[in-house]
């Protein structure tokens, strides 16, 4: 199965789970819980109230030689979008994707992640633990802030 596929599925369109395609092209889905959809609307509104030169996409198709992998929040310049914005997935990555953590995912899992969405194109890649931290990466390396939004906070407060 192919993105397009999915996407295109009557029966794949209302699930409550957040799908992904590893490399044989067998979905992949995860259950979301509220923390979850917190941290992803909080970063969101963060992320486009810092900078205005770009999109913010939530629930980002990127396709990955491993499959389709879902970014749950993502900043793509204007440049960039000009690119991908009439694709089905994206064929470049954004330049910042970030990941949520749930109670499935596995270091390894992130690890890959965060390969795959560089190998496509990604300058930055952050995790959001499930209490809020977060975790800068460019390529090579963890970073104690973004290069891209030097402002953003280095934690997501989930209470307010």
């Amino acid at each position: 199965m192919n993105w397009q596929e999915v996407c295109e599925h009557p029966e794949l369109r209302n699930l409550s789970f957040k799908i992904e395609l590893n490399r044989q092209g067998q979905l992949i889905m995860t259950p979301v819980k509220v923390y979850h959809s917190v941290f992803q609307g909080e970063i969101a509104a963060l992320l486009k109230a810092e900078r205005k030169d770009g999109k913010v996409l939530t629930e980002c198709a990127v396709r990955t030689h491993q499959g389709t992998k879902i970014a749950d929040v993502a900043w793509v310049s204007a440049e960039t979008f000009q690119r991908i914005k009439d694709e089905v997935e994206c064929s470049v990555a954004p330049e910042v994707c970030i990941e949520v953590l749930s109670t499935s995912n596995t270091a390894e899992e992130m690890e890959d992640k965060r390969s795959l969405y560089f190998a496509n194109g990604a300058k930055e890649v952050w995790m959001c633990d499930r209490q809020g931290h977060l975790r800068f990466y460019v390529p090579g390396a963890e970073r104690e802030d973004s290069l891209l939004f030097p402002d953003f906070p280095a934690a997501i407060d989930y209470d307010s």
